[in-house]
């Protein structure tokens, strides 16, 4: 048996890329690897299908970077389509923000050292054309159609593959934000998504449709699901998918929780949709970013990625109603592809780090092909337990707790993780970087608070105008379950968070007793300066999680940790990227400067090439010695156990 040693920072977040945006292509299989070691770059690679042994082929080597920016958020940077016998792979650069593609043919061997690039990259779109993402091919009219965020705008745009104009063309321009496009199999039917603010597209989304014509324009676009806001009862849609004979699949909440809906005919106005799927649990996530995908058609069955309790599992959604599980051993799902056959996601569970699952639908065989080398032996992994408590209003809440590796003693530490969003949600799969915590006699509790996404829509919006009250009550009732459990230190309770989660650490700080020391990232400070600053998507983000701006300002200077800094009187340590758009850097500086003037100890650390979450390995791996060491100090736990 191996010694048990604590896990460095560089071993949980040096070298972990990130995997996103499978595709089955043909015999090929396509995927998206973000890279921590080169300052976050995303690059394109591509194998055979079921052969994970294959060295994969860089299809966009350094210095590309698979990065678009629309929303902030990015997502959807690549579209990809077998053309002719060849692949065709287009992006989004980050360096330019343009639309870049290339062709690679050779795809009949079974090496990929026979595929082989057609000529250079060709760039498609002029600089400052406005923001692109989002986007799929059409290949009928070898053009790509997206999004072009511009103006303060999206537009669903078209735009030639041949290069020869460099100029998106409109399609059809949206009411406020537009996403997720969707081409029908014969090229000749359009649906996307669209929303407004003040609602953001998991409260009120509207499905729009249009028929394409003989000139690739769009015919009357219509509604076919969802609501506008201001609807008596709104709901939301995500990823609608056609199936080969014509047929609709989306998520609706109308019921509560986001199920698959079927409509057989669009052109068919007298056609309703058929809900024949109903479950409580979710099968769609918060469109935070383009390219999310939970539903995919694998050439004879609907799959889907199903999410209840916080555990994932992959599921068959036959025609006659009935719904199976797709046996595997992986409970954390994302980005579900399919294709004749064949299923591919990006898996992993609470032993098993993220990997490429793929899976041959008809005999159940399956392979899982981690990012990385594991680095902890299996008998110290710390696993994940649910862990139901009493929040806030007495309402059941869930969150995940990991007990220390080395055993629980009642000098335990316990970090409580606050997640972002604040719509995200605590999922189960292997985090090595909480496993760095748990290999330090640490024990962790990552929170599903009210307002979590994988719980339903009743869950989602016990946040709606409790932002700042709901999360923090539930944050500090888990922790104190924990406690109570005799499985912690009640003197040595630490709390940390990113972004929404940075405001959830600071008003637990400001308005608990329960934790002695905080560490934020780019943590929101000043409801009223977030919402008079931050970007577009989230322009009205907080009509709905705090109160009509400016009309409810009271209550924005109520739940604002800058407003009541002297309330916090424990040590805090802040992370802050200066290219940050979404919370600027002045909103950390102020708090900070506050929390200064009334002689709480504080530490700033700044990162000067980083936005709103952190890319670069160097940066977080920073990160977490700087929190660990934070905390030991503060916490005193290089003292003998027994001092507090």
């Amino acid at each position: 048996m191996a010694t048990r040693q604590p896990l460095s920072a560089r071993q949980a977040l040096g070298r972990q890329p990130s995997l996103k945006a499978p595709r089955i292509l043909g015999d090929w299989l396509l995927w998206l690897e973000q890279r921590p070691q080169e300052k976050g770059r995303t690059t394109a690679l591509l194998r055979r299908w079921g052969q994970p042994d294959q060295p994969p082929l860089e299809l966009t080597p350094a210095p590309c970077n698979l990065r678009c920016r629309i929303h902030e958020y990015g997502g959807g940077a690549s579209a990809a389509a077998l053309l002719n016998h060849g692949l065709l792979f287009t992006w989004v650069d980050g360096s330019d923000g343009c639309l870049w593609a290339r062709s690679w043919s050779g795809l009949s061997g079974a090496d990929p050292r026979s595929v082989v690039a057609e000529g250079p990259a060709r760039r498609l779109t002029a600089p400052g054309d406005g923001l692109l993402g989002g986007g799929v091919i059409d290949p009928k009219r070898h053009r790509w159609i997206g999004v072009m965020e511009r103006g303060g705008r999206d537009d669903l745009v078209h735009v030639a593959l041949d290069g020869l104009d460099q100029t998106p063309v409109i399609l059809h321009p949206a009411a406020d934000f537009a996403g997720y496009p969707a081409i029908s199999p014969d090229g000749d039917q359009l649906a996307w998504v669209e929303w407004e603010q003040p609602a953001m597209p998991w409260d009120a989304a509207a499905l729009r449709w249009a028929s394409i014509d003989a000139n690739g324009d769009l015919g009357t676009v219509d509604m076919l699901a969802g609501s506008t806001p201001g609807a008596a009862r709104p709901t939301s849609v995500f990823q609608p998918l056609w199936l080969p004979d014509g047929q609709l699949v989306v998520a609706e909440d109308g019921s509560g929780w986001w199920n698959l809906m079927r409509h057989q005919n669009p052109c068919d106005p007298s056609q309703s949709w058929d809900r024949r799927w109903p479950m409580q649990a979710e099968t769609a996530m918060p469109q935070w970013v383009f390219g999310m995908s939970t539903t995919a058609w694998d050439g004879e069955q609907l799959l889907a990625a199903v999410c209840a309790d916080g555990r994932w599992q992959l599921k068959r959604l036959s025609a006659d109603g009935s719904v199976s599980v797709v046996d595997q051993p992986f409970d954390d799902l994302a980005e579900l592809d399919a294709d004749a056959g064949r299923a591919v996601a990006i898996a992993s569970n609470s032993a098993t780090g993220q990997g490429l699952l793929e899976l041959h639908m008809a005999s159940g065989r399956w392979s899982h092909t981690p990012a990385s080398d594991a680095v902890l032996e299996p008998e110290h992994v710390s696993i994940a337990e649910p862990l139901w408590f009493e929040g806030a209003a007495g309402r059941r809440t869930h969150a995940w707790y990991y007990p220390p590796s080395g055993g629980i003693s009642p000098n335990t530490p316990l970090l409580v993780k606050s997640h972002s969003g604040p719509t995200a949600m605590a999922r189960r799969g292997l985090s090595l970087g909480i496993q760095f915590w748990t290999t330090r006699g640490w024990g962790v509790v990552d929170v599903n608070y009210g307002g979590s996404t994988g719980f339903g829509r009743d869950y989602r919006e016990r946040l709606n105008g409790e932002w700042g009250v709901v999360d923090v009550q539930d944050c500090a009732a888990a922790a104190q379950a924990v406690i109570a459990s005799g499985r912690a230190h009640p003197q040595r309770v630490a709390i940390e968070g990113g972004s929404a989660g940075g405001f959830t650490t600071l008003a637990c700080l400001c308005f608990t007793d329960v934790f002695q020391v905080g560490a934020c990232r780019y943590a929101v400070s000043d409801l009223m300066a977030l919402a008079s600053e931050t970007h577009r998507f989230e322009a009205r983000y907080l009509d709905g999680l705090v109160g009509a701006w400016p009309q409810e300002r009271a209550r924005y200077q109520e739940r604002s940790p800058l407003h009541h800094a002297d309330r916090i009187r424990c040590p805090v340590i802040f992370f802050q990227g200066l290219q940050d758009k979404v919370v600027v850097p002045e909103q950390t500086e102020r708090m900070a400067a506050a929390l200064r003037s009334n002689g709480v100890p504080v530490e700033v650390r700044t990162y000067a090439e980083e936005g709103h979450g952190f890319r670069d390995s160097a940066v977080q791996v920073d990160v977490l010695e700087a929190t660990e060491a934070f905390f030991r100090h503060h916490l005193r736990l290089d003292q003998p156990e027994g001092m507090t």
